[in-house]
């Protein structure tokens, strides 16, 4: 007789999968009109700004735009000089240092760059402004927002659409400025004489900031800037940041101004949210270091205000560093700090060696495809063509010669005058006698060099090639 053994399913019940949304819904974000010192600079940063970028397109320099690339032409003019696509790597550099003081005033001051020049937060408390100047302030807007379409409310978004646009258009037509030149582009822009391009660019970037700045404001800052997310690699201990203080702060609740708050075991922050109704990307900075703080210190002045009018000592948001915090020693000059220092004074010094030292005058020598020949006089014959380019901003009258070979006789023109900004082409032949070559393939060097300016000179090498050599 068999026995059974009784089985049992222990299989534990499927645990209840939470399903969590990546992809939350945006939440519009109504900022509250505040006043203070960091407020006052960033405006004074801003204005400083738009002087440079709006004011430079309309400077003159010698009868043309000072700040003009000339793409046609491959000519980019930058006040009393030229620049060439060759002189590019020029422009590289340039970004390279751009790049390195970035990370330099990333490690000291954390995300300054964003809270006061970045262009993105620059035009966003522009068209924050519009909003409230037609809207009204925060509780305003809010309200606004929750009535229906009425006529009052219609005019106020259409000022405000219409100071976004304005605002958007003129940014657009500058830009496009300083590829043509402004005062050709503005009447040819309102008498529909304009070029394809031009007016596409123009409206690209006229829709692209009012986009930008109007719609997406905080979402550039959080999701679309690749620096919010690596600028956090690169912060330290000693890093300014802005912060709140929570030994100061917590425990927070509202209180009656002369109320003996410490008795009742709160802090001196009294909850008012101040510092989150006043922040462009509506995160509540109490909560500690976030990615999308962008370091504007609106928070601080915000917060600033209210301790003046409780009478309790500002600074309860400042700009501060986590060893500050925790009570330690800040370092502010520190090894990774120096090193960006120093690579960007080398940076420097190289560059602006580098725009001193660099040549007026190029030269291009091309060897003809005829490897050599043999002239009537029995010397051995080669024919090259000359490309100079006069990158100087004035006529320039020029002398070649060759060296490198005795005996070497130059045929053609000596002296060569080429106005600003002109490439000539220059047929010229060399010949020597056959017995005067040391081999086959010899190096030889052309030389230019300006006849009333020394300092403007250059050489090319090239090859003068013979027959084989027993």
């Amino acid at each position: 007789m068999s026995t059974q053994i009784p089985v049992k399913d222990v299989t534990p019940a499927p645990a209840k999968v939470e399903v969590i949304d990546l992809y939350a819904n945006r939440e519009k974000i109504y900022t509250r009109s505040f006043t203070g010192i960091f407020r006052n600079l960033r405006m004074l940063g801003g204005a400083v700004l738009f002087l440079l970028y709006f004011g430079t397109v309309w400077l003159s320099w010698n009868g043309r735009q000072a700040v003009w690339w000339n793409l046609p032409e491959r000519k980019f003019y930058i006040f009393g000089s030229t620049y060439w696509p060759q002189d590019f790597v020029l422009l590289s550099a340039l970004l390279i240092i751009a790049a390195f003081g970035l990370f330099f005033i990333t490690v000291f001051a954390g995300r300054v760059w964003c809270g006061y020049t970045c262009p993105q937060s620059v035009y966003t408390w522009i068209f924050m402004w519009a909003e409230k100047i037609t809207e009204g302030d925060r509780n305003q807007r809010m309200k606004l927002d929750k009535t229906p379409m009425s006529a009052k409310k219609f005019l106020r978004k259409l000022a405000k659409h219409s100071i976004w646009m304005g605002v958007s258009l003129a940014t657009a037509i500058t830009f496009v400025g300083y590829f043509t030149p402004i005062r050709e582009l503005i009447p040819e822009l309102f008498t529909l004489q304009t070029g394809g391009w031009a007016l596409f660019w123009v409206g690209f970037f006229t829709l692209a900031t009012y986009g930008n700045a109007g719609y997406l404001r905080e979402q550039v800052c959080i999701y679309m800037c690749p620096y919010a997310r690596f600028q956090s690699v690169m912060f330290d201990q000693d890093t300014l940041i802005v912060s709140y203080d929570p030994r100061r702060g917590e425990a927070r609740g509202p209180r009656k101004k002369d109320a003996d708050y410490k008795s009742q075991g709160l802090g001196d922050c009294i909850d008012c949210k101040m510092c989150v109704h006043v922040c462009p990307t509506g995160i509540d900075i109490r909560d500690g270091l976030q990615i999308e703080c962008i370091g504007c210190a609106a928070c601080i002045d915000a917060c600033d205000s209210i301790m003046e009018k409780m009478n309790y000592p500002k600074g309860l948001i400042s700009y501060t560093t986590e060893h500050n915090l925790s009570e330690q020693k800040t370092h502010l000059v520190r090894p990774r700090l120096i090193g960006y220092a120093v690579a960007l004074l080398v940076m420097f010094g190289v560059f602006a060696w580098a725009i001193a030292d660099r040549s007026l005058v190029e030269l291009d020598v091309l060897k003809d495809r005829v490897l050599y020949r043999e002239n009537e006089e029995g010397r051995i014959e080669n024919v090259y063509t000359l490309k100079i380019m006069n990158k100087a901003q004035h006529a320039v009258t020029y002398l070649i010669t060759a060296d490198g070979l005795d005996d070497l006789v130059y045929e053609g023109k000596r002296e060569i005058k080429a106005v600003a900004g002109e490439v000539l082409s220059l047929p010229v032949e060399l010949s020597i006698e056959p017995e005067k070559l040391p081999s086959s393939t010899n190096e030889i060097t052309f030389h230019l060099q300006a006849v009333d300016d020394p300092s403007i000179k250059t050489n090319a090498a090239s090859r003068f090639i013979g027959p084989s050599v027993r």
